[in-house]
């Protein structure tokens, strides 16, 4: 057996099947593509489905690949076994109505044992005891004897209810005796590590029937799968999967950024396993599109992050360190997965982002939890409450998963029925309040019964002759509509455009020989139709009448500068940050339009300025908008994109501006680029996990920005008393001066603990043998204490220092110790906590240095003189 590496066995093995006449394919994304029973690809031959189930004849019968995988429902299992992974390659070859089990069975025995070199006498096999074709060909074609072909049950049975199914046979890899259990029964099965299964050949000839009864398949269909890390770990000879060199650079180098090895501590090696098996699937996951979040996939790559910064902490690491090493896997997998070395730097973006976010609440959310369970040892309890647990969650964003896992360490059960019910009633409040809103959508009864359609044309016309169909005020049909009231109206021909895509409705007028109405809102109706709100000016509307209608052309115009700009900024978006971008919502009317998308990180003042750039030169640049209807298979295969919150039928209309930017959309726009004018971003925040918000204007509201900026920069410069030409270096020198005034103050603020410091020196008491330094200092802020605190720490030796200082309302302490003394049990966070506790406050910190606050300004000397009775009840019980 000659040792390999991974990527040559993921070379031979296809370069094998290759040779067999099969189709070479690439690896799927780990998102499944038009498969909504899925959350991930899961088994190798998840992205071939509509081969096997037949929607699609495959452009060969015979394909090989390896296919990246994820599994997810026994993560807490990786990193305590050799062979749990929840990233993982899986090399198989496939037949669809072509080859059947004789050449599976012997390419795959051919394989082994003369192209990796595997020693025959090492291998045995299972197949399911009906099988006898399988059994024949192993024993009487290949040659194992008997005695090393098991015969199973349902483990050697393939199905998946209803559908194609069948036998399958696993090929075992003795390992020795060293990993057996000892057993005179021990075979291909066991539960020992003896027998390593390393290949699965499935041979799917029935089709299992809705009764139950299984029927022959008109054509059989073969369906392999051989786990990379697996046969990795046999071909280098270690002992589990994470020794091989799919792991070990990654092991290697997170022990150099930890400062301690691999290896030598069971319990410690847990957590290097944990970091290189999540890194692996973070990093490809996020390569494939898949950002950490709150839902779906996106949680799941979020709690494996965490779970992963988590474990750096068990080893040391206090800092963000898991970014670092995404370099690594591009490295390791980079030349057959290109994707994550081209995309290797944003994805380590990603990584540091949500790192950073997570240690800002891990340390607060840990010692909360950790208050918790020590409560609940103290009062004898074993099981942490699901309304603690949810708190946990709401308030720190603490994954229950790491709750739970934190909690077993320490021997204590959390009651996750509890947790569920009290998340469940939070979401059913947030139902509530949605049903109350839309709620608030009365008229919609009396709507449902009106089915007359009505017909758009404010696309290219802002003013038609239509007539009113049916008038609508307080959830009931009514004739006319008084001057004064206010209802709906359909008409039968209109120019408004209904609310949608993002895109707010039109207002105008209805006049009639009647009189007139002011419209102020669009909505479809439930039936399609544009329900137009409207408000009576004159006179009156009635049903059957005819009405001019008429669009606002200027409001109109405002709208589709804004539309278009947001075309032409999606797609600048996707430029400058990545292929990675993609709207999540937007709004889009007069004034101004606001563009939601999916993006890591804030963006950076030059990211903003490119972007900026990009949607003006196009406008600049004066290019056609061009809009056309056509099939949707045809719109997408001219590369267009659909907008968020956008359904689409089987003729789609089709925006594209120039040769920058092609989607799908509803909404209405210019006819050239030019038209919008100018475009300027005034906001870019973000809104949530992993989305972000952008806000622009265009035309005159961009005219009036740049105005507004101009004018502002005038006062600032008036009250500096320079032109706007001198006020940076003026500015620059006003701040120089207020920062060399700064450090003088600083200076003397020094110079003055100092002092202080000098004189609180010569005034320690001695209780119980502890020298003891308690003072108030009056007006100063917590920074003049401690700087205080750090000076007497310098002159003194051996200390108990407790110092406090009112400044307004507020009453602040801070309280240092002496290491020699930290020894007799005193500690500066519990001394603190009591002398705050007089003062109506609390705080705390670590043994040697820590603050507090207090509420009662009245008690603060009070407060302080109770240090030394303190002092002195602690140092009695250390002696005691």
């Amino acid at each position: 057996m000659k040792r390999r590496t991974a990527a040559e066995i993921r070379k031979m093995y296809k370069q094998f099947f290759s040779e067999q006449g099969h189709l070479v394919l690439p690896s799927a994304s780990l998102v499944p593509h038009d498969d909504p029973t899925l959350l991930w690809i899961n088994a190798g031959m998840a992205p071939l489905k509509p081969y096997f189930d037949g929607r699609v004849i495959p452009e060969r019968p015979r394909i090989v690949t390896a296919q990246k995988c994820i599994r997810t429902n026994d993560i807490e299992n990786v990193g305590h076994t050799a062979r749990h992974h929840t990233m993982f390659e899986m090399l198989g070859n496939f037949s669809f109505g072509d080859y059947f089990k004789r050449e599976a069975i012997h390419w795959a025995w051919t394989f082994l044992t003369e192209w990796l070199e595997l020693e025959a006498d090492r291998l045995s096999v299972t197949v399911h005891h009906s099988d006898d074709e399988a059994f024949k060909i192993w024993h009487e074609e290949v040659g194992i004897p008997k005695e090393r072909i098991v015969l199973g049950d349902e483990d050697n049975f393939w199905e998946i209810g209803e559908g194609p199914c069948g036998p399958c046979s696993e090929i075992f890899f003795d390992r020795g005796e060293v990993y057996g259990c000892g057993s005179a029964d021990c075979k291909p099965g066991c539960d020992c590590d003896r027998f390593l299964e390393i290949w699965n050949l499935v041979f799917t000839q029935y089709n299992k029937e809705a009764d139950g009864s299984y029927t022959p398949l008109p054509k059989k269909n073969i369906d392999t799968g051989m786990g990379l890390e697996r046969i990795a770990s046999v071909l280098q000879d270690v002992p589990n999967n994470f020794e091989t060199d799919l792991f070990m650079p990654i092991i290697q180098a997170t022990a150099d950024v930890a400062g301690v090895a691999y290896g030598e501590d069971e319990q410690r090696d847990v957590h290097f396993k944990i970091i290189a098996d999540h890194l692996r699937t973070v990093t490809f996951a996020i390569g494939d599109g898949v950002l950490p979040g709150n839902e779906g996939r996106n949680y799941i790559i979020r709690r494996l992050l965490r779970r992963a910064v988590r474990s750096g902490r068990k080893l040391g690491i206090e800092r963000p360190f898991f970014f670092q090493l995404v370099h690594v896997v591009s490295d390791i997998m980079g030349d057959d997965y290109p994707e994550v070395r081209e995309k290797k730097d944003f994805i380590g973006r990603v990584v540091h982002t949500e790192e950073e976010r997570f240690l800002e609440t891990l340390a607060e959310g840990e010692s909360l939890l950790q208050d918790t369970l020590d409560r609940l040892k103290q009062e004898g309890k074993t099981v942490l409450s699901g309304e603690d647990a949810f708190r946990l969650y709401d308030t720190f964003g603490f994954p229950i998963d790491l709750t739970e896992e934190m909690a077993q360490e320490q021997g204590v059960s959390v009651d996750r029925d509890g947790f569920m019910q009290h998340l469940e009633e939070q979401r059913e409040r947030a139902r509530a309040a949605r049903q109350a809103a839309e709620g608030m959508n009365s008229e919609r009864g009396v709507l449902e019964s009106l089915t007359t359609p009505n017909q758009f044309v404010g696309y290219t016309q802002l003013a038609t002759n239509s007539v009113v169909t049916a008038l609508i005020r307080d959830n009931t049909l009514v004739e006319r509509l008084e001057a004064g009231q206010e209802g709906e109206v359909l008409l039968d021909v209109t120019p408004f455009y209904a609310e949608s895509g993002g895109q707010v409705a039109d207002i105008g007028i209805l006049q009639s020989q009647e009189g007139s109405a002011e419209v102020v809102d669009v909505k479809k109706a439930p039936h399609g139709q544009h329900l137009h709100r409207v408000r009576v000016l004159s006179g009156q509307l009635t049903t059957g009448h005819p009405v001019k209608a008429e669009v606002k052309a200027d409001v109109r115009r405002d709208i589709v500068k804004n539309h278009t700009a947001t075309h032409l900024l999606h797609k600048a978006l996707r430029e400058v940050l990545g292929e990675h971008v993609t709207q999540a919502g937007s709004l889009v009317e007069g004034p101004r339009l606001r563009f939601d998308f999916s993006h890591f990180g804030a963006l950076t003042p030059e990211e903003l300025a490119e972007v900026e750039r990009r949607v003006n030169d196009v406008i600049w640049r004066d290019e056609p908008v061009e809009i056309r209807e056509m099939d949707i298979d045809a719109a997408k295969s001219m590369g267009a994109m659909a907008l968020f919150g956008e359904k689409y039928g089987k003729v789609v209309r089709v925006v594209k501006a120039g040769d920058y930017s092609i989607e799908l959309c509803g909404g209405c726009h210019v006819e050239r680029t030019g038209l919008i004018g100018l475009f300027k971003i005034t906001s870019e925040a973000g809104i949530g996990a992993g989305v972000r918000r952008i806000e622009a204007v265009t035309g005159r509201y961009a005219y009036q920005y740049v105005r507004a900026q101009e004018e502002l920069l005038q006062d600032a410069a008036q009250l500096l008393k320079t032109s706007v030409a001198e006020f940076l270096p003026r500015l620059e020198r006003v701040l120089e001066e207020g920062r060399q005034l700064e450090r003088e103050l600083e200076s003397a603020k020094a110079k003055l603990n100092r002092g202080r410091a000098a004189e609180l020196a010569n005034q320690v008491t001695v209780v119980a043998g502890i020298p003891v330094v308690s003072a108030i200092i009056p007006d100063v802020d917590m920074d003049g204490l401690r700087q205080t605190v750090d000076e007497l720490r310098e002159k003194l030796q051996s200390y108990v220092i407790v110092l406090g200082s009112v400044v307004g309302d507020k009453v602040q302490f801070v309280a240092a110790v002496s290491k020699d003394l930290q020894a007799r049990k005193l500690h500066a966070g519990q001394l603190v906590k009591r002398v705050a506790a007089v003062a109506g406050g609390g705080g705390g910190g670590r043994p040697d240095l820590a603050q507090a606050g207090g509420k009662n300004p009245a008690k603060a000397r009070e407060a302080v003189e109770c240090a030394a009775q303190f002092v002195k009840e602690i140092a009695g019980e250390s002696e005691g």
